[in-house]
């Protein structure tokens, strides 16, 4: 193995040592450009940082060393701002994040979500995670989702618009309809009547698991 040493006084002490790995693979180190980027080449190279904590994290940015990225502890990815943890990977995979909760708390997204015009020739204004709406028939669609559920657990919620005059209208779940991990079936209603479906210009459908 092959070293280079640069030390930091007449004395030898302080110093700072490059190796060579312990193979006859080649090991590339790149120090920084004008743009600032390290590059490590040569095999499958690694760079370890101390795992560091939220009030100095261990990978941070100049002229603001509290604000970066940490380990909180063993499979946990941590991320601070102004030394005050903001978010993090626990070692199950979810995200948690402090975003008017109070604390880093799991964040439930919205798995799915779609605005549509559920009159005529049924159209989707935007969406997310939905690939298309079948029209089953007056008052009643199937949102088909784009990535499937993990399972058949999740909320879903909504609300519709017969018209630009008429609000007077919600959405609710086929009695007699199962939910689906590739897609779910809605109807839309008016308020005063559960039973008499219609037709309405603004659907609104949001799934949360």
């Amino acid at each position: 193995m092959s070293k280079i040493a640069l030390s930091g006084d007449a004395a030898g002490t302080g110093t700072f040592t490059i190796a060579s790995p312990n193979s006859n693979s080649n090991f590339t180190l790149t120090l920084p450009a004008a743009s600032g980027t390290v590059v490590v080449a040569g095999g499958a190279q690694t760079i370890e940082f101390a795992a560091g904590s939220a009030s100095a994290p261990s990978v941070t940015f100049t002229g603001d060393t509290n604000t970066g990225i940490y380990s909180p502890g063993a499979d946990r990815i941590g991320f601070t701002e102004g030394g005050t943890q903001a978010g993090e990977f626990d070692a199950s995979g979810n995200f948690l994040m402090n975003s008017g909760y109070g604390s880093v708390a799991v964040a439930y997204g919205c798995r799915s979500w779609v605005n549509f015009n559920g009159t005529g020739t049924v159209a989707i204004r935007s969406s997310g995670n939905v690939t298309s709406i079948t029209d089953n028939g007056v008052g009643d669609y199937t949102v088909n989702f784009t990535n499937a559920m993990p399972d058949v657990n999740y909320t879903v919620c909504g609300s519709t618009m017969r018209g630009t005059s008429n609000n007077d209208n919600e959405l609710f779940l086929p009695l007699n309809s199962t939910y689906s991990t590739t897609a779910c079936r809605v109807n839309a209603a008016a308020s005063s009547s559960s039973t008499a479906l219609l037709d309405c210009l603004i659907v609104n459908v949001m799934f949360f698991r």
